[in-house]
């Protein structure tokens, strides 16, 4: 893609544009930027898997799109962890505990009336991760970040 082309791209349209080409010739029942979310949450991108389920939670209706919004709820509360573990004195960043645990509650309630398994995931997994993330915040009361680079957790992706 030529600098010009991507000048009048706009977010949606460059998303697209990498995951399909990301995923070109792979051949699954789930939608490309559904899997990319998977990729990027597993290598501590959550502020790019939030950006690329973003992408089809916009066009999505019913169970997908409280499904969805659940999942970016998660990877926001996971962008707020990682940004208070990088830089814990920062005036902004130090203070991101209580968001994170905003957005994982509101993840494990969207989560809690779907089925054992969604969209080929095991949706305890995502439940009970921001279960346990809520749990570790509130027990330090606000003052230990349970996530660390070393020990982040994973989600598997369905194929």
């Amino acid at each position: 893609m030529g600098s010009a082309t991507v000048f009048r791209m706009g977010k949606h349209d460059i998303i697209a544009a990498q995951i399909a080409e990301r995923w070109a010739g792979i051949q699954t029942p789930y939608h490309p930027c559904y899997l990319e979310y998977f990729r990027l949450f597993n290598t501590q991108d959550y502020y790019g898997a939030h950006d690329v389920l973003e992408h089809i939670w916009l066009k999505s209706i019913g169970e997908k799109y409280t499904f969805y919004k659940a999942l970016i709820q998660l990877a926001g509360g996971f962008v707020h962890l990682k940004q208070q573990h990088n830089e814990p004195t920062h005036h902004v960043h130090g203070r991101r505990l209580r968001p994170a645990a905003r957005l994982f509650q509101r993840c494990a309630m969207m989560l809690g009336n779907f089925p054992s398994v969604y969209e080929g995931m095991d949706v305890a997994v995502p439940r009970n991760l921001a279960t346990t993330m809520v749990e570790a915040l509130e027990q330090s009361n606000f003052t230990l970040n349970p996530w660390c680079p070393t020990t982040a957790p994973q989600l598997n992706m369905p194929l």
